[in-house]
């Protein structure tokens, strides 16, 4: 592979064949991972871990969140520390690097329990070169710390469909093969440390962008009297048609703005997003705009809801009265 390519590795085969064949997942499958953070995203991915015989321990500073696992198999750790003293490989997805910090290196954090040779995968979306530094700080006590963040929403969480976009090659991801075959469908090496955190900005710079397009087509075609329902079809057959429409577009129809994203998350990518851009001397306009119409939906306390609620912004602008 040419310096610089990232490799692509595609997990093909489904959750039914990996049951039925002893592979790298069934072989591995004694070696517990402890997995920290039950939110959104966490909690159905730990579920599908314990779905594939991987044996789970679990901490969320949440106890409900822990006990609801617990009810579905695993087993529950009072800190990181204590999470680290049982077993050596790790995946964290907490929110922000703050907290991924604490996680870390915490008067409970993981460095306080692990030993040499620990591997902590962080699939949280934060700073590359937080990542890169707090990288540093592991190695320097012989833990290997690399980012794996995710893309697929909470629907490929709950279905294990996820993408993981690793910082390293596929050696570096070896220990964690199982995991990625019990979780996704699809994982990237990205060849070196930050990079899969890189990639991932990139992706959701382009899923937050098309958001908010969505949500302008659809105000305007509500004001136009249009009906949203004919709209949505043509469109999903038209050259307008995106992932995005297809995730988006239904819940405006429906009105259902449960988080599978908030718009609070989606902001803070925007920040980080606009600052990876500053740092490499790239403009970049769009994010720039978007993330303002991500603001006002706060100002709205639409934070907690999920990107499809983005329409209530321009439903106000725009003097629609509109339910919730």
């Amino acid at each position: 592979m040419r310096a610089g390519d990232a490799s692509s590795r595609r997990l093909e085969r489904r959750r039914n064949d990996m049951v039925d064949t002893e592979d790298l997942r069934v072989k591995k499958a004694a070696r517990p991972v402890g997995f920290i953070g039950l939110g959104a995203m966490g909690k159905p991915m730990a579920l599908c871990l314990l779905k594939a015989d991987i044996p789970v321990i679990v901490y969320d500073r949440d106890a409900a969140r822990v006990d609801q696992l617990c009810t579905a198999g695993a087993e529950a750790a009072t800190s990181s520390m204590e999470l680290a003293k049982r077993c050596d490989r790790m995946v964290c997805i907490v929110e922000t690097a703050a907290q991924v910090r604490e996680v870390m290196f915490g008067e409970r954090g993981i460095k306080a329990g692990a030993s040499e040779g620990h591997q902590v995968l962080v699939m949280s979306t934060i700073d590359p070169d937080a990542l890169r530094k707090m990288a540093e700080e592991s190695a320097a006590s012989g833990i290997t710390l690399r980012d794996a963040p995710v893309s697929g929403s909470t629907e490929g969480a709950i279905n294990g469909t996820l993408t993981f976009f690793v910082g390293g090659s596929e050696q570096d991801g070896q220990a964690f093969a199982d995991c990625f075959a019990a979780m996704g469908t699809h994982v990237f090496y990205m060849g070196a440390l930050t990079k899969g955190i890189e990639i991932k900005l990139l992706n959701n710079m382009l899923a937050q962008v098309n958001t908010v397009a969505v949500a302008e087509a659809l105000a305007m075609a509500s004001k136009a009297g249009m009906d949203l329902k004919t709209v949505i079809e043509a469109v999903k057959v038209s050259t307008g048609n995106s992932a995005i429409f297809e995730l988006r577009a239904p819940r405006i129809l429906a009105r259902n703005f449960a988080p599978g994203g908030s718009n609070d998350i989606s902001y803070k990518d925007q920040e980080l997003q606009t600052a990876f851009a500053k740092r490499l001397g790239v403009p970049v306009f769009l994010p720039s705009i978007t993330q303002q119409v991500y603001q006002i939906a706060r100002s709205m306390n639409l934070g907690k809801e999920d990107g499809s609620s983005i329409i209530k912004v321009y439903e106000a602008l725009s003097g629609m009265d509109r339910q919730a």
